[in-house]
This record gives structure tokens, sequence and C-alpha cells, in this order.
């Protein structure tokens, strides 16, 4: 009898944060040493921005590795499709020279349809009124209620489904049923996405542009990978966003770590033998939810505009912090980390000094533990560890020698405090403007 072996060349990118690390960036300039681009999680909630050359682009549902040649790009089950936003995405980037030709998706990936939207704004309005600043703060993209349609089964539709006419319209039909009652009081305007047979048009529309994409995803991969070809796992969102092991409530739908590899591809998590975690420099996070060491003054005004942290997706200003090393250790630990690419660094130049959370304390104890549930983490005090800061502009680094000591201290900080070795390092948004550092022996041993 044949024993199904695969080998383990394929690879994990993964946030570790709240997202909006450079998760784009990296995977762009690891692209061409594989055969596939895979996301497995989220949906057009997600923004990830690549800069090559001076052009920026900002991906939101279209794998990061579209803009490398000879790798397929494709969605997996696990991401939530809306396909007028996909649509629009590849004739942007068509429009741009960018060939998608080798963009795909599974046919078992579940759909958006406007009535999600719909329903992600009703509830984000009223829980906005019953609970404030409390409310979680979604992008209004339909991402939850896509998944939880998914969850509830009879009444989601996927991708597949677009192409099969008797077969949407009873899915369409079934969804109606529940979310007419629910809309109407709570939307009245949005009579748009209640017309059964204006979406059943709208959604076989979608289903003609996108046939020819429209692949069994699972399959697919693993026929990659019975060939010996590697594939690179994107995530989307990031680690302390995981519906089960972020910052709950404060959180996305999806398995936004390395753990949702599995149930959103169909490929065993045993095929990666390396999963790169992202993390900035500093903190960042958008909406409402704990963050330890946000700076809501002139320093974190001061970081915002050097990094440019605005949203992808949403435009609005992200909150600011010191990075956080008790979080950053829990995502490692959550992922399995094999390294990390720290990213921003360019953005800390010009500070006299640098700070990093090393413990928390609560209730007059002190601890590194990370525990992510948003009540137990309001109540914690960070403590802080001060740091050097540099002067010198650092965007034209390119090698870890280039980089005054103060960096390169901070840097041998962050990961003999994580206890994974930094192999990338980031000094500006373009491609080139990456530090590839050699290790020896030992985390926190940078040749």
């Amino acid at each position: 009898m044949n024993t199904l072996s695969y080998n383990q060349d394929s690879l994990a990118v993964v946030g570790m944060q709240w997202g909006d690390e450079g998760k784009g960036k990296v995977v762009d300039l690891l692209a061409s040493e594989f055969d596939a681009i895979v996301r497995y999680n989220g949906g057009a909630n997600a923004g990830h921005s690549v800069v090559v050359n001076g052009k920026r682009f900002a991906l939101h549902l279209v794998p990061s590795g579209v803009l490398r040649e000879g790798c397929d790009s494709i969605i997996a089950n696990g991401v939530v499709v809306d396909p007028e936003q996909l649509l629009r995405e590849i004739d942007g980037l068509t429009a741009e020279g960018v060939d998608c030709s080798r963009v795909l998706v599974s046919s078992r990936a579940h759909v958006v349809m406007p009535y999600h939207k719909a329903e992600d704004a009703a509830r984000e309005r009223a829980l906005a009124d019953s609970l404030g600043s409390k409310a979680v703060g979604t992008t209004g993209r339909g991402i939850g209620p896509a998944y939880a349609e998914k969850v509830q089964r009879a009444s989601a539709v996927r991708i597949g489904d677009l192409l099969i006419p008797d077969l949407l319209r009873e899915r369409v039909r079934a969804a109606l049923a529940f979310k007419r009652p629910m809309l109407e009081r709570w939307a009245p305007d949005a009579t748009y996405a209640l017309d059964e047979e204006s979406l059943i048009e709208i959604a076989l529309g979608w289903g003609d542009k996108l046939k020819n994409r429209v692949i069994d995803s699972t399959i697919q991969l693993h026929d990659h990978l019975e060939q010996g070809r590697k594939l690179l796992f994107e995530g989307a969102n990031a680690t302390l966003l995981d519906v089960d092991h972020g910052t709950y409530p404060f959180v996305t739908s999806s398995s936004a770590s390395a753990l949702g590899i599995a149930p959103g591809s169909g490929v065993p998590a045993s095929v990666v033998g390396r999963i790169i975690g992202i993390a900035k420099a500093y903190q960042t996070r958008v909406g409402a939810g704990p963050m330890p060491t946000e700076l809501t003054d002139a320093t974190g005004d001061q970081i915002r505009e050097r990094g440019r942290e605005f949203g992808t997706t949403t435009g609005r200003p992200r909150r600011i912090g010191w990075l956080d090393l008790v979080a950053l250790r829990y995502s490692a630990r959550i992922n399995g980390v094999t390294e990390i690419a720290l990213t921003l660094l360019d953005v800390l130049s010009g500070f006299d000094e640098l700070k990093v959370c090393t413990a928390y304390e609560i209730g007059g104890e002190r601890t590194i533990d990370f525990d992510p549930a948003a009540a137990s983490l309001d109540a914690v005090r960070p403590v802080y560890e001060s740091l050097p800061g540099f002067d010198e502009e650092i965007t034209g680094a390119r090698s870890f020698g280039d980089l005054p000591s103060e960096a390169r201290a901070y840097i041998d900080r962050v990961q003999s405090f994580v206890g994974v070795p930094i192999s990338i390092v980031g000094v500006g948004p373009d491609r080139e403007q990456t530090i590839l550092v050699e290790h020896e022996a030992g985390v926190g041993s940078i040749g």
C-alpha cells in the first residue's frame, strides 16, 4: 500500500499583532520561491499593501503573490468572498499591467451577499447604541454575517453555487426568509438587499465572470504537493484578532492565526515547515478593544504620521503603542512561529528613547503571561523597559551591519525576549527596503 507523504517545504506568513504588520510585503518578497500563494481565511476586511518600485498596490482578496510572475494565487475555502470586490480588484490590477490569469477561487469558499453587508451595518449600529465604545467596530464588509451563515448551513451560498441557478435561488430564498423581517426593522433603507430577483441576477452575473477561475482548491493544492511543489500560506488579519485566540470579543470572525491553515485550505498543517510571524517594531490597532501599550500623546501621533498608520481597507487612523513583547511571545507560541519578520523599524528613527513592554501588572502581581480575554487585558498595566533610540535614517540599510548599534540592540532585545530569531527586518515600504538577517548559533546572536 502506498503511503501518502509530503515534504515540509511549504511556508506560512501570519500576523502576530492586531493586523497591518506588513504581511503583504513579506509575501511579495518571498513569492518567487513558491508555486502557489494561498489565502486561507478572512475576506475583504483584510488590507495588504505592497509597494513595488515606488508604486503602491492595495490588495483585499487577491493574494499578495499576484505581483510575482509564475505562481498561482489561490483563494481557498476558508475565505468569505465578496465577488463584486474580487472582480473590481482583478480589473484594477489588470489595468495596472498585473497578470491576473492565475488568480483562482475555491468552489467551497462562501459568498458575501448584499444582505450580509446590510446586516453587518445594522448590527453595528444597534451594538453602538447599546454598548457605545464597547461595540466591536467591524469594517461593515459583511464578514461576520457571512461566516455565521456558513455555520447555519442551509441558507449559505458558496462560490460553486453561483454556477447552479436552481441551487442559488433555493439558498437565497432560504436566507431571505429569515433576514427580511430583521432587515426591514433594523435597516429599512436596505431594500436593495432584499429583492430576490435582483439578487439572483447579480449573483449569476458574478458566477459568469468568475466561472473560469472557480476550482476545487483542496484538490489542486494536494496535486501541487504530490508533485513536489511548494505552497506559501498567506494569513489575513492577525493572531490577536483570531476568533478563538484573540482579544475576544474584539476580534474578527475567522481563524486568523496559523491554526486556521488546515481547515481553511484542506491541507494538513504538517506540510508547513516554516512559519514566519510578522510584527511591527511598534504596536497598532484599528477599532475598539484593549491595547495595553497604547500611546495617546505626541509620541503616538508622530509614529502614526511617520508610519502612515491609516487603514488600507477603511482609511481609519490606527491606534498606536509601544511594542508589546508579552503579546508577541504569546503569538509566537500560538502560531509555532519559527522566525520573525520585524517591519517598519525605520518609523522609530528620531526617538531618543524607545520602550518595550516586558511584563504586565495586575492586582499587584507581575506576569509575562498574556490572557487574551478583553476584560482581563483591560485590567493590566504595562511594565516597560527603556532602550536607547537612534537618529539615523535607515531606509537605505541593506544589511544588518548598516544599522546603527541602537537599532541592532532593539532587534536583539525583541528576539531574545520572544525566543524566536528575527530573520527579516523591514526598513521601508518598498520590497527592496528589506534586510535579510544572517544568524549565528542561538537566538539573539545575529551575524
